[in-house]
């Protein structure tokens, strides 16, 4: 068989599956916790490359709308997720009780997107206030659910 035969049956195989998403921006995303392995896994930054193309304006007004407001000294807020990234990890693996949950974190713009499921209330809220109370975090977005049932808060991971 030759190599462009393979290489188009590749193609082929993987437009049959979906256009390929990927992590274009190169946002941390990363789980924090697995205790409760039936939870749905959510579909974190990445994009179609059409999604991207949509993205691109966005991000960029986005990016500079926190320095021009004065809220940032960096002229991109996105330039504060990579630092940022590990220091929330820390953070949200200090909270007693993570360990029983699963739980993904998406930064981006110095937003902090919490994904998963909790076994409680109480645990959620905590993970949102250790998010919340570090420098240079702008937002903490709270999309947890209590146990595994349900539908999710946040979109899927295709898998």
């Amino acid at each position: 068989m030759s190599v462009l035969l393979l290489a188009a049956q590749t193609a082929m195989a993987q437009e049959a599956a979906g256009p390929l998403k990927q992590n274009w921006f190169d946002d941390p995303f990363f789980p924090v916790s697995s205790g409760l392995p039936a939870c749905p896994m959510p579909e974190g930054p990445f994009y179609t490359a059409e999604e991207r193309r949509i993205q691109i304006h966005s991000r960029l007004e986005r990016g500079t709308s926190c320095w021009l407001a004065g809220k940032c000294t960096d002229s991109n807020a996105y330039r504060y997720d990579k630092p940022l990234a590990p220091k929330v990890r820390a953070a949200l693996q200090a909270v007693p009780g993570v360990r029983g949950s699963s739980v993904w974190v998406m930064v981006q713009r110095r937003w902090v997107y919490l994904q998963g499921c909790v076994p409680n209330a109480a645990l959620a809220k905590k993970l949102e206030h250790a998010a919340r109370a570090l420098p240079d975090v702008e937002a903490v977005v709270p999309d947890l659910m209590v146990g595994t049932r349900g539908k999710p808060p946040y979109p899927l991971a295709d898998r």
